[in-house]
């Protein structure tokens, strides 16, 4: 009787999440990365502005362990913590003065 039950049921396809959806972090991989953002937000009294830095690592500690999509940091906000490309190092002059 349930294997009659069962030949109607599909195949479960998982598929990534949405984008802003973010999976939780189930082995707390990301948990110390967590903390030192949410312990930063307590001492500046949640002025997440001076955060930013905290914030940055704990994203990106979610995009290396796929919890959320990998997105370039200058898009989350971040381009002015982000560190300048060699090739931009590279081309860039040198002042004459």
């Amino acid at each position: 009787m349930s294997t009659a039950m069962n030949l109607g049921t599909k195949a479960f396809k998982p598929r990534p999440p949405d984008k802003g959806s973010f999976p939780l972090d189930h082995f707390g991989e990301c948990k110390a990365f967590k903390e030192k953002f949410m312990t930063c937000l307590r001492v500046n009294h949640f002025d997440n502005s001076k955060c930013r830095l905290q914030c940055k690592e704990y994203l990106e500690c979610r995009m290396d362990n796929q919890l959320m999509a990998k997105e370039p940091l200058e898009k989350l906000g971040f381009k002015d913590l982000t560190d300048t490309p060699p090739s931009e190092v590279k081309d860039a002059k040198p002042s004459t003065a």
